[in-house]
């Protein structure tokens, strides 16, 4: 197996969103917001190969969206999709799978491409990952949600025949469990993946940043908030009891983390950049 970081950019997300009950004064001590309350986010995905597959985790946010909606985000790196991956040593036709944590339009947004007649996938010959439950949540949004599930982001990847399904119990590459989560939104896939020693998680929006880590800072974007406390309670015990290496999409600043007990429950432990357990 084979890993690699690609790396997609930077955005800005409104600080208070982000953190949803937190108060401010506590929050920006490990994420500053600028003068209008927002806070720089990463978008970084993972390459993982095995065999003579090649899937990736997430794809970012695109570029086929008009400059209204761009404004709002502030997108800013010298970063892009592909890019990051021709770096990394492939070509986006080497690309067998695409896994979607979930939907929301910083995730999904660079599967899919703008030309002159519609859209066509950025990865010709790769199969896109979603579920059942998933994609009908995306599909039928509920008005809260309504604005993160982008149909020329969605609908492509179906019309296009690109679309695949997992079954609960079903993992698209040797190597890789799912945990589902549904706070966030409905049945979101969070891939861990079985690496030498090391199981890597790749976090998504179970765990957007490590400034997340304490159990009560929940995003506001989250569409069960209760429910996420249970999934991170769970799993953040689950990943202090072995060791498991969480993978930040978020995090502007740091890769990986691990966690540890104590005594005002689960904690950080250390940060490192993936490279070193590579």
């Amino acid at each position: 197996m084979k890993l690699s970081v690609i790396n997609t950019g930077f955005f800005k997300l409104d600080g208070g969103a982000m953190f949803g009950v937190v108060p401010k004064s506590i929050w920006q001590k490990t994420n500053p917001a600028d003068e209008q309350n927002l806070c720089t986010w990463a978008m970084r995905c993972l390459l993982v190969e095995v065999d003579k597959q090649l899937m990736l985790i997430d794809n970012g946010i695109g570029d086929k969206q008009d400059s209204k909606f761009f404004s709002h985000y502030h997108l800013s790196g010298s970063d892009s999709l592909v890019s990051s991956i021709r770096q990394a040593g492939y070509d986006t036709n080497e690309i067998t799978d695409m896994f979607l944590t979930h939907l929301h339009f910083d995730h999904c947004g660079g599967g899919v491409r703008r030309k002159e007649t519609g859209f066509e996938m950025v990865f010709h010959h790769a199969r896109y990952w979603t579920n059942d439950e998933h994609w009908r949540w995306a599909t039928e949004p509920n008005p809260r949600e309504a604005a993160s599930f982008l149909r020329d982001n969605i609908l492509p990847m179906e019309e296009s025949g690109h679309l695949h399904r997992l079954q609960k119990g079903q993992t698209p590459l040797a190597g890789v469990e799912i945990f589902y989560a549904s706070g966030h939104t409905d049945k979101m896939m969070v891939p861990m993946i079985r690496y030498k020693e090391h199981t890597i998680c790749f976090m998504a929006d179970l765990l957007p940043s490590v400034g997340h880590i304490p159990l009560p800072y929940v995003m506001g974007y989250d569409t069960r908030p209760l429910l996420t406390l249970e999934e991170k309670k769970s799993f953040l015990h689950e990943a202090a009891d072995r060791g498991y290496v969480l993978f930040f999409e978020h995090d502007p600043v740091n890769e990986c983390c691990t966690v540890k007990h104590t005594e005002k429950g689960v904690r950080l432990d250390r940060t490192f950049p993936l490279r070193e357990i590579l």
